[in-house]
């Protein structure tokens, strides 16, 4: 039963767990982006956004707390200097999680998790994105045959009007109206 399983053991003792969680922090943090099996992704999720957000008030109480979770003199500084330079703005989701498929041996999922505001090609496409506008395949008809239509509507000027077209007409004159329809329809 899993009565008051709060979080992933990860299949460590506590002592083991802290210190992977630590260590892959650490890594993520000075190298932006690592590759880890999904479970220890979202682990680490948990344990890395709290420390993030603590971050963002740069006080000597934050830095202390952050250390005690990180240990590491560089990382720190990274943190609180770089990273959260990027990320102050932001009200939280500072890491994301792309799934890339099982590993060969024991068919773990697999996944790289990602500071989110360091990845410059998702930032690249994202830009774009919102500058253009959406079309759709009618608006792309519609252009072309706008294009087209000052050159159709020149014959159909000259056209008879509807009641001159009851009239009898000549034979000539008939036949070219029969041909103008059909290239109308």
């Amino acid at each position: 039963m899993r009565h008051g399983k709060k979080f992933n053991h990860l299949g460590r003792k506590a002592a083991h767990r802290k210190a992977m969680l630590s260590n892959m922090a650490t890594s993520l943090i000075l190298h932006k982006r690592i590759s880890t099996t999904l479970a220890k992704a979202k682990e680490l999720k948990k344990y890395l956004e709290p420390l993030v957000t603590r971050a963002k008030e740069d006080t000597t109480h934050n830095r202390r707390m952050a250390f005690a979770y990180l240990k590491n003199k560089e990382a720190i500084i990274e943190l609180f200097g770089e990273v959260i330079s990027k990320v102050a703005t932001r009200p939280g989701g500072y890491t994301r999680i792309i799934k890339t498929g099982f590993r060969l041996g024991d068919n773990a999922e697999m996944c790289i998790i990602e500071l989110v505001d360091f990845n410059e090609l998702m930032l690249k496409d994202a830009q774009p994105a919102k500058k253009t506008t959406r079309r759709s395949r009618r608006g792309g008809a519609s252009k072309a045959a706008a294009t087209e239509a000052p050159a159709s509507t020149a014959p159909a000027a000259e056209e008879v009007p509807a009641k001159d077209a009851e009239e009898p007409k000549a034979p000539e004159a008939a036949a070219d109206s029969a041909e103008e329809e059909t290239d109308n329809k």
